[in-house]
């Protein structure tokens, strides 16, 4: 095998990637601009008010919120975040015995103290 001069290697290993990247941002630069060309523009009054699920908005968008509101976003990344962690853990469990499980036993039960003191301080309360 020759070597490769310095500058010289082309990596055409990547091209598909390249090539598909390419095709998907062609792909929503066409998309957006078609919505932006052909789509109704009919603005009305409420149409142009915010999207509150369907409600009407309450107060003023600059109000302060309740902690309870970030406790509860923190609390379902907390616990989401953790569970991601398991299914990586399920796949290779075969390969990597039982260390693992007691790891994994481990884990689990810092996490359900975690949870009963979320629970016990009533940051699951939504009042």
């Amino acid at each position: 095998m020759e070597p490769i001069a310095p500058g010289s290697y082309i990596p055409t290993d990547y091209l598909p990637a390249l090539l598909l990247m390419v095709a998907a941002a062609a792909f929503a630069a066409v998309s957006i601009a078609a919505g932006n060309i052909f789509r109704l523009r009919r603005p009305y009054r409420e149409k142009l008010l915010p999207y509150e699920s369907g409600n009407p908005a309450v107060g003023e968008p600059r109000d302060r919120f309740s902690i309870k509101f970030y406790i509860t976003a923190m609390l379902f990344v907390v616990f989401d975040v953790e569970a991601v962690f398991l299914y990586p853990w399920a796949l290779v469990y075969g390969k990597i015995g039982l260390y693992a499980l007691v790891e994994m036993i481990l884990f689990i039960i810092i996490l359900a103290i975690g949870y009963v003191y979320a629970w016990k301080k009533e940051a699951f309360r939504w009042d």
